[in-house]
């Protein structure tokens, strides 16, 4: 028998503290003053799994910290792992018919890495990635590490104001985009707000708007005002560019900057999330481990990923998780489509599968489904929004995804929570799992500023090694979501049992999550006041089957005035991005109001979904 040490420090917690902020300095004062408070024995398999489990008949739990944490950089691992296994396969972009060892890959990294540094872009510069998931993306993300830049992750969906936003926000030295995707011709998107580009001289770009942009590359047509990326890739391969990225690398650290990712908040405009290597690199490396890749064969590493690369799901998970365990990245379309990934599966006998539980539905709702060999699959991720148990139970049953579910946030790099293989399918099916290595969490009663007892609800908070540096630009904010003991806490209603299992209840912030998506209610608000028909407008999610939420807009027009739905929608389209154009719109003349005349969102919503028949 094992001992475990349990290190809950309790202390004395201060009741009764009002609000949020009250709630917050009453536990930064009691944590310290906390103390040991229990020893429990352990059967030697539990130990095996490095459990850990509440003690006290509270909601805290610290991870297992036997391993060390990794402190190299992203070149560092690409290097460690293209060492280990340089012929094996690392990335297959199904669309574009890419296939690369790690041998290839690290060598085209190195070039663009290069090529970034010799066309003037520095050590810390912002570099924005603009487009669906393709081989210059994942090219972009390692690149920029290697280079010590930081990679801006931008949502492939903006339009104009969207777009004009995030890059003034952090400060974008550079933009990385393809000509256009679908309907989305970037380069025409880009001009709305960068007129300038059209008659620049590539590379020294002077606008008005975005006077921190001086480089925009083109990935696949050359386009006026822009490099090509097969040329600045070519500039990065002559010796004395690859001489001067060796020399840069010694004065790289595991503790930069090196992903901004924008999330929604609760109070404005999206923010940018800032990860370091040290975030990443640790998360996917322990996400790995969690789901056992270590004990894995090569035919076992074949990771299908749909989902989008500009997320933390997508670039840390799916990227990352590859490069530290020498697994292939499959990437079966630029966008999610569902044929796709199961065409994917078939072929390239995919053995894990990443996707929102909106994915998931679109997957194994495939008329065709039974026609496709799947017999390789043996484990996945599902992560983005809550999934409904009987959708797990059918993902286990049909795909045989028996590794499977995480909980995380961007700001947490983002894994916090997740199962072992061994779990159960009930445990699987009820719960986002249990607490990850290096990482505490704790669920605050926030009415009595304590500690909340096990099964109870209350926020969820995490500490350690995958909070965020912070948000770009943002340290009130940071301060508002990163207390001054380390806390992140992320607005996520949960509870823990006595197994140290967390389970998802609700959000205590209006975000809503439309199929992985999250969706700022505020920023529509802000988007539809300007409207000149709009008196006021409420936004909230509505339940979906498929989607898991909907937009519903609730507006009320201006005296005398009249409009449509179709009108309201037509004035969304080329504004704001598709997923963000409300399924629902509905016109009303008052909203439900607490008795100091706050609109009570939640009453809202009930009444909305009670109109809608939801």
């Amino acid at each position: 028998m094992a001992v475990y040490v349990g290190m809950l420090r309790l202390g004395r917690l201060c009741a009764g503290s009002s609000g949020v902020l009250g709630a917050r300095a009453a536990l930064s004062r009691s944590w310290q003053e906390a103390r040991l408070q229990g020893v429990r024995f352990l059967s030697s398999r539990e130990v095996d799994r490095m459990v850990s489990t509440p003690i006290g008949g509270l909601s805290y739990v610290q991870g297992c910290t036997k391993k060390h944490l990794n402190s190299k950089t992203v070149g560092q691992c690409l290097e460690t792992t293209a060492q280990r296994v340089p012929e094996r396969e690392a990335l297959v972009v199904l669309h574009e018919d890419v296939r690369l060892t790690f041998a290839q890959l690290k060598e085209e990294v190195d070039k663009a890495a290069s090529g970034l540094l010799s066309i003037g872009l520095c050590k810390g510069d912002r570099l924005g990635m603009w487009g669906p998931n393709s081989y210059a993306w994942v090219l972009m993300q390692l690149a920029t590490a290697q280079a010590g830049i930081i990679l801006v992750s931008v949502n492939p969906a903006y339009q104009a104001m969207e777009l004009e936003y995030v890059l003034k926000k952090v400060g974008c030295k550079a933009l990385v985009f393809p000509k256009q995707f679908k309907t989305q011709q970037y380069y025409n998107v880009l001009k709305q707000i960068c007129p300038e580009v059209e008659n620049a001289q590539p590379g020294a770009l002077k606008s008005q708007r975005l006077p921190d942009l001086t480089t925009v590359i083109s990935v696949d047509a050359p386009l006026p005002g822009t490099l090509l990326l097969d040329e600045v890739v070519a500039a990065g391969s002559t010796r004395q560019h690859l001489d001067q990225l060796q020399y840069n690398q010694q004065f790289l650290s595991c503790h930069d900057p090196i992903n901004i990712q924008f999330t929604s908040g609760t109070t404005g405009s999206p923010k940018g999330a800032t990860l370091s290597h040290y975030n990443i690199v640790n998360n996917s490396n322990i996400l790995g481990e969690r789901l056992k890749l270590h004990e894995k064969t090569p035919e076992q590493l074949r990771m299908i990923l749909p989902n989008p690369l500009y997320h933390c799901l997508g670039s840390v998970a799916g990227t990352m998780m590859c490069l530290m365990y020498g697994a292939t990245l499959i990437l079966a379309s630029p966008i999610f489509n569902g044929k796709k990934a199961l065409e994917a599966i078939s072929r390239e006998r995919g053995t894990f599968l990443y996707g929102t539980p909106t994915m998931f539905v679109d997957i194994l709702n495939q008329p065709d489904f039974s026609s496709y060999d799947i017999s390789t699959m043996c484990g996945g991720v599902i992560a983005g929004s809550p999934a409904p148990p009987e959708l797990i139970r059918a993902i286990i049953n049909k795909i045989n995804m028996k590794d499977l579910v995480a909980y995380g946030t961007t700001e947490n790099s983002p894994v916090t929570f997740a199962h072992f293989p061994e779990d159960t399918v009930e445990q699987k099916a009820e719960s986002v799992g249990r607490i990850m290595p290096h990482t505490e969490a704790r669920i605050m009663n926030m009415e009595a500023g304590t500690l909340a007892k096990l099964n109870t609800p209350g926020e969820l908070c995490i500490r350690g090694y995958c909070v965020m540096l912070g948000y770009w630009g943002e340290p009130q904010k940071t301060e508002e979501a990163v207390d001054q003991d380390k806390w992140y806490w992320t607005g996520d209603v949960a509870t823990m049992n006595e197994q140290g299992f967390c389970k998802i209840v609700g959000r205590s912030k209006d975000m809503i999550i439309r199929g992985g998506e999250n969706i700022y209610p505020a920023e529509l608000e802000d988007f539809f006041h300007t409207h000149p028909k709009v008196q006021e407008v409420q936004v909230v999610g509505v339940k979906d089957d498929r989607m898991g939420e909907e937009i519903c807009a609730c507006i009320r027009l201006k005296d005398g005035e009249e409009t449509t739905v179709e009108e309201i929608k037509a004035f969304c389209k080329g504004k704001i991005s598709h997923f963000k154009i409300p399924k629902y719109i509905v016109f009303v003349t008052n909203y439900p109001l607490t008795i100091s005349g706050k609109i009570q969102k939640f009453k809202l919503r009930e009444q909305m979904e009670r109109h809608l028949n939801l």
